[in-house]
């Protein structure tokens, strides 16, 4: 049993890794596309509409392959999770029918239309095709953590006699408290992605002294949406995000911190450390005292609950991935913000364009919005384990007995093989898409 239920966890965990690395780019770069097609209204100056053109053609690439590697996690629902589908599907089978219905839709529809129908719409309704793949791409999100969410801190539902749930309130899914923060918060990460990809491209043309207008262009309009983008991430959304945490799943909170006992007074933040399972304590730890009283209550002096406070099985139950990540998340963002302020400062000042080593670190940075992403996304599933419906339905109970762990293992590594030779595809087409540059009429 337990084998059974390591392999369907890591083989979500990894075909929901894979897939997405895609939507947290499509998502902000809808956006950033809006940008640049509403300059080129403004102003009708022509690269504008070229640099909007030239990014839908990575977006769409980039859709396509969250398409098919979304596809395999719909299908996991029925058989790896097939118990968890039968007692949940009267409620987040509703939001996940949404998102294919309404959001996808319309964002496959208008994206075909913003591709091929430039000429035959006219410029006002070729931005309004843009316009309606972003909001698309942005409903998709919304539907998607409003599934989370509820997952998270379930609402508006009632548990039968047979134990299956079912709504009660269909609103109370979208007034749930904790889908707002997480939604804005996502998007403000998934901009942060798309800016820096933005800007990487820019640092590309420029390192090589190739498509300069546009690789000016691009850094210029990527530094700025991504230093925007990650003081967002970082408040008011984290801190929204974190008082969630700390409010609905305390326990979650205490591990992601590192509080392994209850102290009397402040709570000390930590900074480096590492967790010992053993002694129950930190390793080699940096904090800095009281600090995260005062974050988390804006008091330094608040007692904050450690994880001696709770049952063991109602803690997370793989607390050092939980700490890292978290850690990782919070470390890179910070980076991300040092970063992206310099280079604004920079630019203010005229240098950028003619400053290599940033250059250089702008363009090689491109990886690590990724996986700040996808950090933040283990953060948030690690810290509602043991449960599936945080407090009310366990991990072990949602899986499917008759799958078994030699069937599940066979396919996780079929998807293995299958995903190296779609993300190689992915490479080169974005690849030659970059090297072709945004004046190409080629896809």
């Amino acid at each position: 049993m337990n084998d059974m239920l390591f392999y369907d966890r890591l083989q979500f965990a990894f075909t929901i890794t894979f897939h997405y690395i895609f939507p947290q780019l499509t998502m902000g770069l809808s956006l950033l596309i809006v940008y640049f097609k509403w300059k080129f209204l403004k102003t009708d100056i022509e690269k504008y509409n070229n640099a909007a053109k030239f990014f839908m053609k990575i977006f769409a690439i980039n859709f396509t392959m969250g398409v098919v590697t979304g596809i395999p996690m719909e299908f996991q629902f029925g058989t790896n999770w097939a118990k968890f589908s039968e007692l949940t599907g009267g409620i987040i089978g509703q939001t996940l029918a949404m998102e294919g219905v309404l959001a996808f839709f319309l964002e496959s529809s208008f994206l075909a239309l913003f591709i091929f129908g430039e000429k035959l719409m006219g410029q006002k309704l070729h931005f309004l095709t843009g316009f309606l793949v972003f909001l698309g791409s942005w409903l998709s999100g919304w539907f998607i953590l409003a599934t989370n969410a509820w997952m998270q801190h379930p609402v508006g539902y009632e548990i039968l006699e047979n134990g299956k749930f079912v709504l009660h309130n269909f609103l109370a899914i979208f007034n749930n408290p904790w889908l707002i923060p997480a939604y804005l918060h996502n998007q403000s990460a998934s901009l942060v992605t798309s800016s820096f990809v933005v800007a990487s491209i820019g640092a590309f043309y420029i390192l090589r002294n190739k498509n300069l207008e546009y690789g000016k262009l691009f850094l210029k309009t990527g530094i700025i949406f991504g230093l925007i983008a990650a003081l967002l991430v970082a408040f008011p959304t984290g801190d929204w995000n974190a008082k969630n945490v700390v409010k609905y799943q305390p326990a979650s909170f205490a591990a992601m911190e590192g509080v392994f006992k209850t102290e009397q007074g402040g709570a000390e933040i930590v900074l480096i450390g590492q967790p010992n399972m053993v002694a129950k304590k930190l390793d080699n730890k940096i904090a800095v005292p009281d600090v995260l009283s005062f974050l988390t209550y804006k008091d330094w002096n608040k007692q904050i609950k450690g994880m001696d406070q709770f049952k063991k099985e109602d803690l997370p139950d793989n607390i050092p991935a939980l700490y890292y990540a978290y850690h990782i998340m919070v470390g890179l963002g910070t980076i991300f913000i040092a970063i992206m302020f310099l280079a604004v400062f920079f630019l203010w000042r005229k240098k950028l364009f003619t400053l290599k080593p940033l250059l250089w670190v702008i363009m090689f940075l491109v990886p690590f919005p990724y996986i700040a992403n996808l950090t933040g996304w283990y953060v948030a599933e690690l810290g509602r384990q043991p449960y599936l419906v945080y407090g009310l339905l366990r991990t072990s109970v949602g899986m499917s007995p008759t799958v078994s762990s030699g069937n599940t293992l066979f396919t996780l590594l079929g998807f293995v093989g299958l995903y190296m030779v779609l993300g190689l595809l992915f490479l080169v087409l974005v690849g030659k898409t970059i090297h072709q540059g945004p004046t190409s009429k080629k896809l």
